[in-house]
């Protein structure tokens, strides 16, 4: 069994190669999810990251 890579909503921007108000945006869009938290920072898993990256882009 896997374990999903869990991000903080900076280091999910870094890795799609957007700025953080965009995972932000994505999230108050739908589009994208948290799949936890730790502390005040909302987690997001890798793979959901890279959905969301496509997803925007139309690929």
């Amino acid at each position: 069994m896997t374990t999903a890579t869990m991000l903080t909503g900076e280091q999910a921007a870094h890795e799609a190669g957007v700025a953080p108000a965009t995972i932000r945006k994505w999230v108050q869009r739908g589009r994208l999810a948290p799949a936890g938290k730790q502390g005040r920072a909302q987690l997001f898993r890798l793979e959901d990251v890279f959905a969301a990256e496509r997803a925007a882009r139309g690929k």
